[in-house]
Order: structure tokens, then sequence, then C-alpha cells
């Protein structure tokens, strides 16, 4: 089991309540702090006897963190601050997600006409008719959601940073990563009369001498129902047809990117306390959780990693209803540690999806007018590198040019890995890593005592087993010994 203990930073002052785990640690003040209605630490006069340094140096924050704001400076937005006191977005805990498997399994027929075909398998979609889950586990995904901090795009564990990256999606759904941005052009609604007339205005009858027209309105129904869904669950944007005006040179897009610029934007929105749907691909987050966390959820598998013949990996995961809610999730998701953890998966996958160093590029990326910070020095451990503190994130809005960026990749990879090491275990992070982060970051959702929030401890995590069977046969131990009150010393 971890154990646990007290964040003590030198030359700041704890914020903590009556008991004071790190005081054998170093000397640090006790402070009793109460939130403000905002549910924010607010800074204090100095109390009777304290410096006027220390007073100074004391940092502000919220119960649970973070303590130091600088960081997620969203905070007081996100459904994790209400969480922690007991305020839930509404009777529904969970979010509203719509997969649409089960219409695909319906749309896509089991062979298309040869010259469809052909430009359907060069476009670089052709994967995405087989990949969406039938149904979304949407406890699940919520679960996951209530962690997603749109400042650093990644999801915040009681172990440190994970997100998904541009490997996930392309061992996942087999997407191109490389290749250009979109940059639409803006779209009338005469335009998009226009386009929907040149591109498909045409009876059934004409379409089927009309190969390049039915391909268009066949790739704008895919795009629409897996990477492009929005909150609608019903529509997709007509600007979209832009894309497949060439049908040739669509390929040349870099459909990852774009897969995962739209998810991270809804999960930003949906990581918003007044936000209640979560739009995007929720097949691509809900295998991605399958993949690197054995121990949570209920997974159902079509096939074994080992024996496939190079389909896609989503397409190893089936929908199995969970019995778990969100709230049964939360305590779960507290309570995982390194070990809980899949740490590069797709390790038995290369033969068919080769890891790509572009992958390791920090920067910008871009879809349209959406543009979000991709930051894989935050994630180090998925990529089999020594987690370090990362450098704070990128403010998107003054990057000048994301597409020179995105061609240039090679110095960004240079400076991600050159700071940092190959990692001998599996979940190695360097000294003082996790010091910083439960600092900066609020990386629990239930509070030790609702009835008197406090300073989360640091945990300090055992090696524990590096394979990956022995790593959950291990946390189901854990978890048993927890649920009939075991105590380390017990025989």
């Amino acid at each position: 089991m971890p154990q646990l203990i007290a964040p003590c930073f030198p030359g700041s002052r704890t914020l903590l309540s009556e008991e004071n785990p790190c005081s054998e640690l170093g000397s640090c003040v006790t402070l009793v702090r109460r939130r403000g209605a905002d549910g924010r630490i607010p800074v204090r006069t100095l109390d009777r006897g304290a410096s006027s340094s220390a007073a100074a140096a004391e940092p502000t924050g919220y119960p649970g963190g973070p303590y130091d704001t600088s960081l997620l400076v969203k905070y007081e937005h996100h459904v994790a601050r209400h969480i922690w006191f007991g305020e839930e977005r509404g009777p529904k805990k969970e979010l509203k997600v719509a997969g649409h498997g089960l219409k695909l399994t319906s749309r896509v027929p089991l062979a298309l006409p040869p010259q469809m075909e052909s430009w359907v398998s060069r476009s670089g979609l052709a994967s995405l008719q087989r990949t969406s889950l039938n149904k979304i586990d949407t406890n699940l995904v919520s679960a996951f959601v209530e962690r997603w901090h749109l400042e650093t795009s990644s999801f915040h564990m009681p172990f440190g940073e994970m997100s998904i990256t541009l490997d996930d999606v392309a061992c996942l759904l087999h997407l191109p990563i490389r290749g250009i941005f979109w940059s639409p052009q803006d779209v009338t609604e005469e335009l998009a009369v226009e386009l929907a007339v040149d591109y498909l205005g045409v009876s059934q009858g004409q379409a089927q001498s009309h190969l390049g027209i039915l391909t268009r309105a066949y790739l704008l129904m895919l795009v629409g129902s897996t990477i492009f869904a929005d909150k609608t669950f019903t529509l997709v944007e007509a600007r979209y047809l832009l894309l497949f005006r060439d049908l040739d040179g669509c390929s040349g897009y870099s459909w990852g990117a774009a897969a995962l610029v739209t998810l991270y934007r809804y999960l930003g929105d949906a990581s918003m306390y007044s936000c209640k749907q979560l739009g995007g691909y929720p097949t691509l987050l809900q295998c991605w959780i399958h993949e690197y966390f054995p121990t949570v959820g209920k997974r159902g598998e079509n096939w074994n990693p080992a024996g496939n013949c190079g389909l896609p990996r989503a397409m190893r995961w089936s929908y199995r209803q969970g019995v778990l809610k969100v709230d049964d999730l939360r305590p779960i998701l507290d309570e995982l540690t390194p070990t809980d953890v899949i740490w590069r998966p797709f390790e038995d996958h290369r033969a068919w999806r080769v890891f790509d160093e572009i992958c390791l590029y920090r920067g910008c990326l871009k879809w349209g007018e959406t543009v979000v910070p991709y930051l894989p020095d935050r994630c180090l451990r998925q990529f089999g590198y020594r987690q370090y503190v990362p450098s704070p994130p990128l403010d998107c809005m003054m990057v000048t040019d994301i597409d020179v960026d995105w061609i240039s990749y090679h110095q960004s990879v240079v400076d991600v890995i050159g700071s940092s090491s190959v990692a001998t275990t599996p979940s190695e992070v360097e000294d003082g890593y996790l010091e910083w982060y439960y600092r900066v970051s609020h990386p629990r959702l239930v509070p030790p005592h609702r009835d008197a929030p406090r300073e989360v401890p640091v945990p300090v995590y055992d090696a524990g087993p590096s394979d990956p069977d022995w790593a959950r046969v291990s946390t189901l131990i854990r978890r048993y010994l927890r649920q009939v009150n075991a105590e380390e010393e017990d025989p």
C-alpha cells in the first residue's frame, strides 16, 4: 500500500488542519484555514508572532489543491472544485455522451463499389468504418472527464498527469498523424447550400453513376459520426464538405491531429461545472481507458492483441455494461497507483504502427479555428521516459505560426526528451515531481473528511510489479484488504 506524507515545500507554509504529518520532515508552520464562499483559501492577516516574510511566502489556493493556482488558472469553474464539496452538475451526475456505433453498423456496408472503396482507402479514414463501440459507458467516461484540465491538455490522476497522445490515436484508430492542418474558409448559409448542391444535390438514381458524389456523402457521414461528432448528436457541419472537394488530395491531412483537437476541445468544455454534454469521439476516450487502466471499468474483448491481424486497437474492445456509477468510480480512481497503469500498452502493436517521433512534438495543434496545446512533456511515462517537472503550458493565443512549428517539430522533440532519460521502471519520476504536482493540481476528487476539507498528502509509491497482470492482481488484493479494513501488520 502507498505510504502518505504531507507536502512540505521549502520557503512556504503548509495548509493543514490540526494534524501535521509534515512536522517530522522539517520546520513547517501549521495553519487552520477556512475556505471562502467560492471554496478558495483566502490570504489571511498575520498570526500573532508570525513574521512578514512567512506571510509573503504563504500560498493561497483551494482545499485539496491546487494550492498554487498559477497552473490551473480556470480551476474556479472546474467541476472538480464543486465535487470536492458535494456539489454535482445536476440530478444526473454523468454527462450526456452520444456514441454512434450502432448507427454506423447499419450504415456501413460490408463492401463498397471498387472505385468508391479506393477513394475511401486513400483518404486515410477507412478504419473509422469499424472502430466504434456499439455503446458508451457514460459513467466511466464521465469519471475521467472530471479529471481533465484544458490548461494542460491532460488528465490529472493521483500519481501525475496522463493524456491521449498522437501515438494513442495512431494505434487505436489507425489514422495518419503526419500531414497538414486544415484551415477552412468561412462558410455562409448560401455557400453551404451551394456545396450541398454541387457535391450532394443529386437523386439516388443519379448517385449510382456519380460515385464521387456518393463517396463525399459517405465520408461526411463517417467523420460526422466519429471524430467530428458534435453535441447536437445528429448534425454535421456543412463546411466539412470542403475537406472532400479533392478526393485524391484529402489523404494529406493529419486526421489523427484532427481527432485529437476535436476531442481535446470537447473535453475542455465538459470539464467545466456548467457543461452537461460531451462531444467528440467517445470511443477514442473509452478505448484509451481500457488500454491503460485494466482494473477500471468493465472491459469486453473481441480478440487478443497477440493474435490480431493488424486491425486498429479500438476494434479489440467491445461494450460491456458496467454497474458502477460516477460516484462509485471517483474513489476508485483516487486510489489508483502507478502499478495500476499499463504505461506502454501498444508495444505489441508496433509491427503495424511503428512509433513516430512526431508524437513527442510539443506545441499547438489546430483544426479549423480550434487550437489546443499538445504537451507530451507532461506525460513522458507513456513514452518510456522518466517524468520531470514540465515547463509551463503553452499559450496558444500567443503562437504565431503553428503550421511551421508542426513541420519543424524536430527541435521541440529534442527539448522534450533532452531533459529526461529512459525510465528504468515504467512509472519512474524525478525527485520532487509529486511534491510539485500536489501543489499545483487537484489529484483527488473525494476529500479525506468531507466535514473538514484538508490538504491532500503526497503519496509515496512502492515500485510494485512491472508486469501488468501481476499489477492487476496486486491492485485487487489491496482493494479487498481495504474493504475488510485490514492493516499492514495483520497476519
